[in-house]
């Protein structure tokens, strides 16, 4: 599971290293700078638009998956918290 922006860069790191694209060469097909690319794998820009980013993603063949993260207080309290959407 990516929880911080230094985990998105590694996973993008990791998935264009297998896919055996260079730095430059997933930049090009996503549409961003080498730099900019680099900043995301590096964990170093955690101000990152969104936007290049899932740019990036595609030109990898990977999509986001939102996950909700469980609440720690509503865990306290009952042990079904979280399981269904409209709290019933």
């Amino acid at each position: 599971m990516l929880s911080t922006v230094r985990d998105l860069g590694a996973a993008v790191r990791r998935a264009r290293r297998v896919a055996g694209l260079s730095q430059q060469a997933l930049a090009d097909r996503a549409g961003v700078s080498r730099q900019w690319l680099s900043r995301l794998e590096s964990g170093k820009g955690p101000s990152a638009e969104l936007g290049k980013a899932l740019d990036v993603l595609a030109a990898l063949g990977l999509a986001v998956d939102l996950v909700a993260a469980p609440r720690p207080e509503a865990l306290d309290d009952d042990p079904f918290a979280g399981l269904f959407e409209d709290g019933s």
